[in-house]
């Protein structure tokens, strides 16, 4: 039985992503060590039959917590949005996870080892959205002279969802954690925390992001151990665009010393001419190599 295994959740309308993870984590020696659990929100039975030999277990997503029938209006996808919060009763068979979201995928194994690692004795490991190059962290509105309304996304989240405004104030201007990769022991009492804040900001909030919020509300307020990894373990492309090294044919980051890139993650998308890269794998863009040179390249994952 494998000690440790990499989850991730997917519908229909993100299968090709899926496999597009399970084949970047696969072209890795170590990933025999290591099962791939998936989480089904929505995939058909063709897809389920597709992936069913290449992974070590398939469950069906539940609404762990009960959210109002108002608020998913069909999109079972949402169940992502709280099913992540819940891996160990879902997947009990295992010691440590590791979250990656399927529209991520794996471009240097040495993160995995550091996402195992970091939620030792307990800890969450996770990174957090902020490393050289990020140009703005908040929003205000600047009304006149001093004043100004915090825009943050933290905050204008807790707000929304009704927290406190304490809490919502220490949150405020912290840098934001992004809950698409993450690593935590079954056994962390991290889980729980965690999914007392989710009840929380389901209650009144959006369901999209509510687990993001609570994650915040976990290490900033309530004061989980944490682990904070590299910005490359989950580099997010629509905050910051990599670079790429056309010697060794791998994606790096921008600046000094321009280490490779871990878990590219490709949240909230990366669009051109309307067209989300995530959805549509002919999608290329313009990025800057260690050359110097303008490269034309798709930030998905291509199997050699």
């Amino acid at each position: 039985m494998k000690e440790n295994t990499i989850v991730t959740l997917a519908d229909e309308k993100y299968f090709d992503l899926l496999l597009e993870l399970i084949n970047s984590i696969k072209r890795f020696s170590e990933s025999k060590n290591i099962a791939i659990c998936v989480l089904d929100a929505g995939l058909n039975q063709t897809q389920v039959n597709k992936i069913k030999n290449q992974v070590d277990e398939i469950k069906k997503a539940e609404w762990d917590i009960d959210v109002s029938k108002i608020k998913v209006r069909g999109k079972e996808w949402l169940k992502s949005q709280v099913s992540r919060a819940f891996l160990p009763k879902y997947f009990p068979n295992y010691k440590k996870y590791l979250w990656i979201d399927c529209d991520a995928w794996i471009n240097d194994w040495k993160s995995v080892e550091l996402y195992l690692k970091a939620c030792e004795k307990g800890k969450l490991g996770i990174t957090q959205s902020i490393g050289p190059g990020y140009r703005i962290l908040s929003k205000v509105k600047w009304l006149f002279g001093k004043l100004a309304i915090i825009k943050s996304q933290n905050f204008k989240h807790a707000i929304s969802s009704k927290i406190s405004i304490d809490k919502a104030r220490k949150i405020a201007f912290a840098p934001h954690i992004n809950i698409g990769v993450f690593s935590l022991e079954k056994n962390s009492p991290c889980w729980q925390i965690w999914q007392n804040n989710l009840k929380e900001t389901l209650k009144h909030g959006k369901i999209f992001g509510s687990e993001g919020l609570a994650i915040n509300l976990s290490v900033y307020v309530d004061d989980v151990e944490t682990e904070f990894l590299p910005l490359r373990c989950n580099w997010i492309t629509s905050h910051l665009l990599p670079k790429f090294d056309e010697n060794t044919k791998e994606f790096v980051e921008p600046y000094l010393p321009n280490y490779k890139i871990g878990i590219m993650h490709l949240a909230a998308g990366i669009w051109k001419d309307g067209k989300d890269m995530r959805l549509d794998n002919s999608v290329k863009i313009e990025i800057k190599s260690l050359e110097n040179n303008t490269v034309v390249k798709s930030l998905r994952f291509e199997k050699n």
